[in-house]
């Protein structure tokens, strides 16, 4: 009998080595080296590459269709704009989030919507039973005839499933729970996501059929297993917001057919996950329009642009190093503004306690926000406040500046929609600018500038 050889595997990052590691090589993290048994070739292996059966031979690229199908609607309009405007029939997208985020849920709401329109459907369970997948469809509303069930982690099994029952899109729930049997290592192992990764997208490519695949996560946020899973798919979501809060967003951190800059925002109730529509009037319900420290802020996400609350909260502090903490926003970019405060308009920030949250769970990361951000800060250091009708947006300069920004026509816009009457924005923006009846557009220069305007 042959050998039994075996390898050393990083968990992380999929690195491998001849003897056991206690800090990989590869990402530096300690403690995921794993024993695994190298599986002999199999005598008939089948074919696994991309374009397997589909091209005989090298063509022109002129003479390549360039015309995709028609996307697929799922009629969950948050979903749909986060993959760019709907599935794209043999497309393999992987979501990761947290445990009970609420993954499962939305996949299985949407492929429903897909059975719904008459599309077959399959969704497969490698964790759940089937009794427990149909109270959660129950519960959710997510019943039709053409949506298919099987509790089935054997890949082999699955793919023969998708083959005979040919339908539209496919749910593998999750990446993580299935094995392949020609391999040793147990499900989950690196070299079972990635074996089993590359034939459900050898399988997408070569028959149409849209795959999703639920992902689990590391501690750090990150999709589990190796790197490649993540370079071998069309699209890769994620689904963040805070466990106890009723939000959730939807993220493309990867998308060959749209925008990695969309955004779709959910709220999880007792019927599963609800689309927000209208995001910036959500996160400004519960605002208190008569507190200082707090400011309007206007964030381009992908195309839409959204409203959000930034609070701030600045206090003497009674240690000897002050605390810096902000939430939904870069700490660095934080102490940044938190510099161009204390030089160019010489408030004394050093000795203070300075809190920044976005309240909603948002996380924003534009530019745009900075002006806001710098401006909450000075609210809550002054005990000024800033009208509770003024929307603030702009980009500050190391200094001091207030810089121009993209799209401010629809940005002052989704403003006087939601009832303010007061934008300070750039100087600069105010060029070929159609402010609309009602909506006061106040220009500034600089900093100090802005907080002349913003507590007048």
């Amino acid at each position: 009998m042959a050998k039994v050889r075996t390898r050393f595997v990083c968990q992380g990052c999929g690195a491998e080595a001849s003897r056991w590691f206690g800090r990989c090589k590869g990402c530096g993290t300690w403690n995921t080296c794993v024993e695994e048994t190298v599986a002999p070739p199999p005598t008939k292996q089948k074919g696994i590459g991309f374009v397997s059966g589909l091209a005989k031979a090298p063509v022109p690229i002129t003479e390549v269709d360039g015309h995709l199908e028609a996307r697929i609607k799922t009629r969950i309009g948050e979903f749909d704009r986060t993959l760019g405007g709907g599935i794209v029939p043999g497309m393999v997208a992987l979501i990761g989030g947290d445990p009970g985020i609420g993954k499962s849920t939305l996949l299985l709401q949407g492929i429903c919507q897909l059975a719904l329109e008459g599309l077959k459907t399959l969704y497969v369970s490698a964790e759940e039973s089937l009794p427990q997948t149909r109270m959660r469809a129950q519960r959710t509303g997510s019943l039709s005839d053409q949506l298919y069930l099987v509790s089935e982690s054997n890949l082999e099994l699955i793919l023969t499933f998708i083959e005979d029952l040919q339908p539209t899109a496919v749910v593998i729930d999750s990446v993580q729970a299935i094995y392949h049997p020609d391999l040793q290592s147990a499900p989950g192992s690196v070299s079972q996501v990635r074996e089993c990764s590359a034939r459900l997208v050898s399988l997408a490519k070569r028959t149409g059929v849209a795959v999703f695949l639920v992902g689990h996560v590391t501690k750090e946020g990150t999709v589990a297993g190796p790197r490649v899973v993540e370079h071998l798919v069309d699209t890769v979501l994620y689904l963040e917001g805070e466990r106890h809060g009723a939000f959730r967003i939807l993220r493309a951190a990867k998308n060959r057919f749209g925008s990695t800059n969309e955004i779709g925002i959910f709220e999880m109730s007792d019927r599963g996950m609800l689309a927000v529509e209208n995001p910036s009037q959500v996160f400004l319900s519960d605002r208190d329009v008569d507190r200082k420290g707090t400011v309007t802020v206007c964030s381009m996400e992908g195309t839409r642009p959204i409203l959000v609350e930034i609070q701030a909260l600045v206090a003497a502090s009674n240690f000897g190093y002050p605390q810096r903490v902000a939430t939904g926003f870069d700490a660095r970019r934080m102490a940044i503004l938190i510099a161009i405060l204390e030089k160019r308009s010489g408030l004394q920030l050093g000795s203070q306690d300075i809190f920044v949250n976005v309240a909603g769970g948002l996380k924003l990361g534009e530019p745009a926000v900075d002006l806001g951000v710098a401006l909450s800060m000075v609210s809550s250091f002054r005990d000024r406040q800033v009208g509770p009708t003024t929307v603030a947006v702009g980009e500050l300069g190391l200094g001091g500046e207030v810089r121009p920004v993209s799209q401010m026509d629809r940005r002052i816009n989704e403003a006087y929609k939601l009832g303010f009457t007061r934008c300070i924005l750039a100087k600069a923006n105010l060029t070929g600018l159609k402010v609309p009846d009602g909506m006061e557009a106040i220009g500034v220069a600089e900093i100090d500038a802005a907080q002349e305007v913003a507590f007048t």
